[in-house]
């Protein structure tokens, strides 16, 4: 899962969404201990949320979509792609719930800035400028973004066109892999985050 996803995820708890999102910026136990522990519980939570969606036989599927052109970075592509469906899913945002949402979250991110991973910040810095959490909800949004990711990737040989021609292709399959997933991902981070559904 992507930004949008682990803030969503989050379930509104601050300290949560700060550990969801610096998660990939924090290695190893040494670091973990050095955040505050309900920090720690957001990274541990998303560490959960990355394993449970790479071991998913439905997200094997969405990654079979992405890989003829993105091969090892198709799992990257889904997760990102899967941002755009949660972004446009009317059952958990609408375009002004989705507009406020993003807006708290760039909000709770600045006012900690000074404690975070320096790593992340400058990449938060990207994601609020071109308001990324807002704007996978548009087709044109999430282009730029697989683009840049695209462009950016090491070992990908293939331009970001042609992976922006995939995911348009695979639309239909991709959305549906996400309505097959999606709900039983944020039943499994309710269970193990004690975020039960009233």
């Amino acid at each position: 899962m992507n930004h949008l996803a682990h803030a969503y995820l989050s379930f509104g708890d601050p300290e949560i969404i700060t550990g969801n999102l610096i998660a990939d910026f924090v290695k190893g136990r040494r670091q973990l201990a050095l955040q505050e522990k309900a920090v720690q519980k957001g990274i541990l939570i998303h560490r959960a949320i990355d394993t449970f969606t790479d071991q998913h036989p439905v997200t094997a599927k969405a990654k079979a979509y992405f890989r003829p052109a993105a091969r090892l970075y198709s799992g990257v592509f889904t997760d990102l792609v899967m941002d755009h469906f949660l972004a446009t899913d009317t059952s958990r945002f609408t375009d002004d719930s989705l507009y406020t949402f993003s807006r708290q979250v760039y909000k709770l991110i600045g006012e900690r800035a000074g404690t975070l991973p320096p790593a992340f910040m400058e990449m938060f810095g990207y994601m609020k400028e071109y308001d990324w959490l807002y704007n996978y909800r548009y087709v044109e949004g999430i282009g730029r973004s697989l683009r840049g990711i695209a462009r950016r990737a090491k070992y990908l040989e293939t331009s970001g066109d042609v992976i922006y021609a995939a995911f348009m292709e695979h639309y239909d399959g991709l959305k549906a892999c996400y309505e097959a997933f999606f709900p039983e991902l944020e039943g499994y981070v309710r269970g193990i985050s004690g975020h039960a559904k009233s």
